[in-house]
């Protein structure tokens, strides 16, 4: 089993070659590019390490495999695709929830295609998966340092860049008539009415931040608001003054703002609204906290003296 970065980068790259051979409306055009894309979202967790591409088990048998020590194995078992796209949208702050739902209906159309009689494909024109194709691809080639030239040859590397645009024009279009619709609205309440939404919504941005959300200003009305999102990438620990603070970075999906009501989801979404960048969720602790430490001198500690009591009796049971 080769989980190498290079030779799954190359297949990947094969099978798309395979996928331009075919015409965009046939079905084994769909087949082959979700074939490619699975290999591709491997050779950018291979391009981390290996071992990420290792199904866990209890022996560590195939991490062993793919740290290329122990013994030899006949057929090492690699990661499940879902936990393939998962680990990626973890690792790669561009491939994103959406990514990671559009890669995942095209891989389950792969899988009943060539694990049921479904012609899975016939039914799936690539108008409907072709954009977000093509927005994973781009993500995960990112991922790798890689762009969409590399992967798939300068004039389907425009192809798929004309599409994306075209995508996000739309999207474009229709956010920014989105957000003047809400404004809209909000700047023909009264002012009294104004004043307490805007009030409210700041109210309620305090509370959300102590949530885990982040705050931002509405596109719309301006009023205190927030987005929330999903972390990715390794904690960052720092001791600070005597306690611990942990980084975290996240890239936002969501949207919300009480004053206006104004909602927006997905990552082209918020990119429109310059809403899109990634930001750092700090959690301050202390050191108690943190690492679960007692402090003698002010805990309770008679459930302990009582579990070590039930302990040693249980072992003088047993002798």
């Amino acid at each position: 089993m080769i989980w190498e970065r290079d030779p799954l980068w190359a297949k990947a790259k094969l099978f798309f070659e395979r996928a331009s051979e075919q015409p965009a409306d046939d079905p084994q055009y769909g087949l082959w590019c979700s074939l490619g894309l699975e290999l591709l979202a491997r050779a950018a967790l291979a391009a981390v390490s290996p071992t990420l591409l290792a199904e866990p088990d209890p022996n560590h048998q195939y991490l062993l495999h793919a740290l290329g020590v122990g013994p030899k194995m006949s057929s090492p078992v690699s990661l499940g695709a879902s936990k393939v796209f998962a680990l990626c949208q973890s690792l790669f702050p561009g491939f994103t929830k959406e990514d990671f739902v559009s890669s995942m209906a095209l891989i389950n159309r792969r899988n009943a295609e060539l694990h049921s009689a479904e012609a899975a494909f016939d039914n799936y024109p690539s108008k409907q998966w072709l954009p977000s194709f093509y927005h994973s691809c781009s993500s995960l080639a990112a991922g790798l340092g890689e762009t969409l030239e590399t992967l798939f040859g300068a004039e389907q590397a425009r192809i798929a860049s004309d599409i994306l645009k075209q995508s996000k024009e739309g999207a474009e279009s229709r956010v920014k008539n989105f957000i003047a619709a809400h404004k809209k609205v909000f700047e023909a309440k009264s002012d009294l009415d104004r004043i307490a939404a805007t009030q409210a919504a700041a109210l309620q941005t305090v509370q959300l931040v102590t949530e885990r959300h982040h705050k931002v200003s509405c596109p719309a009305c301006g009023s205190d608001a927030t987005v929330e999102g999903d972390p990715f990438g390794p904690e960052q620990l720092d001791h600070e003054n005597g306690e611990i603070v942990v980084r975290q970075s996240v890239s936002p999906r969501i949207f919300s703002c009480k004053a206006c009501g104004l909602k927006l989801t997905g990552y082209v979404e918020l990119d429109v609204a310059d809403l899109g960048g990634t930001y750092t969720r700090r959690t301050t602790f202390s050191p108690e906290d943190y690492y679960g430490l007692i402090d003698p001198e002010t805990a309770d500690m008679s459930e302990y003296g009582e579990q070590y009591m039930r302990d040693m009796a249980e072992e003088y049971d047993n002798e």
